[in-house]
């Protein structure tokens, strides 16, 4: 038989159970918050098509010295006009910039490879760049810059074609201000901008 004051512990027992049951109903789970926001996108591309897209540019300079000027990791601030700036890292492999959230996956003394992280709730088209400067002769170069992405989640033919034709075009200019800082000149007054996510190349 239970006394005056087990009775009295035994209540609070069950209130504090009842308590806990209700938070625990209330709480978001995993499962709630999927719910909510609907299915998750994958970021797998089950049937992806890699395309490339090849560009160079002569350049009167010994590639170190072409180098020098336009190869550190955030240069590309400069030669492509938007702003820079390195968010983890010293420059080495695994330094992350702040254009795209792009982070240096290969490095040598006159190049570097670059590839743009997943994004959620979009499929991952692998975007990765490449910049060289390529020696010529003793006193001349070339650089070198190669993009390779997937293409297949682009509506059709027409939107592949676009797609490649404005990278090609923005990268082109890309290269033809690498060209003039690394002969010593300087560049125009940039073009407005529109709004927008950034990147080099307008990747995931």
């Amino acid at each position: 038989m239970l006394t005056l004051s087990n009775k009295i512990v035994f209540r609070y027992l069950l209130i504090a159970a009842g308590l806990a049951c209700a938070a625990y109903a209330q709480a978001p789970g995993a499962s709630g918050a999927a719910g909510a926001s609907g299915p998750a996108t994958s970021p797998i591309v089950t049937n992806p098509t890699y395309v490339t897209i090849n560009l160079e540019i002569a350049v009167d300079r010994p590639a170190a010295e072409v180098w020098k000027r336009v190869g550190k990791y955030c240069d590309i601030g400069e030669w492509l006009r938007v702003n820079c700036t390195i968010t983890s890292g010293n420059g080495e492999v695994g330094t992350v910039r702040s254009i795209g959230g792009e982070v240096l996956v290969g490095k040598t003394d006159l190049s570097y490879t670059y590839t743009q992280t997943p994004r959620a709730g979009r499929p991952y088209n692998l975007y990765h760049g490449t910049v060289e400067a390529k020696p010529v002769t003793a006193t001349t170069s070339k650089i070198v810059y190669t993009l390779m992405y997937d293409n297949s989640m682009l509506a059709d033919d027409a939107a592949r074609d676009r797609d490649k034709a404005q990278r090609t075009t923005q990268f082109t200019q890309a290269i033809q201000n690498m060209k003039i800082l690394a002969e010593g000149g300087t560049l125009p007054p940039a073009p407005a901008r529109g709004g927008g996510r950034g990147g080099s190349g307008r990747g995931n």
